[in-house]
């Protein structure tokens, strides 16, 4: 579950990051708004761990 949650998370963080500061990460400076750029991989880590826990409590196996 964990290990999905982390491939997910670094696909979408990392699309999500070149999309939102790609410009500036590719010129080798931060953007204005460093500290986003862990929250666009917590973000979609929460959604992909949280929905498949869901899941699992949704069929009865609790984990």
């Amino acid at each position: 579950m964990i290990a999905r949650a982390l491939k997910v998370s670094l696909i979408v963080g990392t699309v999500l990051n070149l999309i939102n500061s790609g410009d500036a990460l590719l010129a080798g400076r931060l953007p204005e708004h460093a500290w986003k750029i862990p929250l666009t991989y917590l973000v979609p880590f929460l959604v992909s761990w949280w929905s498949s826990r869901a899941e699992r409590r949704s069929r009865g196996s609790v984990g």
